[in-house]
């Protein structure tokens, strides 16, 4: 994609992690917050997109070095699984920007960084999977870069509700992240 083909916005939604296989040893118990959560998300993706803000998807790669971000929803789209359901929920649309990740955080390892200067990016929205691993590293790398983050409560889920509460108390008292359901927060007006 050409620099000028980029939208320019001061704001930007990173959706972390919602497509996702959910075939690891801890998966039924984020199963039924990750879908919550993901209703939300959705909603919220369809807001920045009405108000030209733009959606970008961070995802795992969930070692296939081979495949891509498309594959990898046709993939998981299939079937009846919380996963298949989160994966068409959160179907990238036309114009949304997506990218790989090999780690954590959305920041480490992919061009995250010059994708959000070259939008013009200052205050970075992020929702997605799981509240106390990738979202928490992302919410901390881009802390660490300047940027304003938001990472609405109602837009994230973890294994357990002790696991998202620590994280998002975490986000609030060190990162200052304003976590508060997204259509109630400031930085939405």
């Amino acid at each position: 994609m050409d620099e000028s083909d980029l939208p320019r916005s001061r704001r930007a939604l990173l959706l972390i992690d919602f497509i996702n296989p959910l075939d690891f040893p801890q998966a039924p118990d984020l199963a039924p917050s990750a879908l919550t959560a993901a209703k939300a998300a959705s909603r919220l993706a369809r807001a920045a997109r009405d108000r030209n803000i733009p959606v970008i998807y961070a995802n795992d790669n969930f070692g296939r070095w081979r495949s891509d971000f498309s594959t990898l929803v046709v993939r998981l789209s299939k079937g009846h699984s919380p996963s298949a359901s989160i994966a068409r929920l959160l179907r990238p649309q036309r114009g949304d920007l997506t990218l790989l990740k090999p780690m954590h955080s959305a920041f480490f390892g992919t061009p995250l960084d010059i994708l959000l200067d070259q939008i013009g990016v200052r205050s970075l929205i992020i929702a997605g999977l799981a509240t106390d691993i990738c979202i928490q590293l992302s919410a901390a790398d881009a802390f660490l870069r300047r940027l304003s983050v938001h990472a609405p409560e109602d837009c994230t889920a973890a294994e357990s509700p002790q696991k998202k509460e620590a994280a998002l108390a975490y986000m609030r008292d060190i990162l200052k992240c304003d976590t508060r359901p997204w259509q109630r927060s400031r930085w939405w007006a």
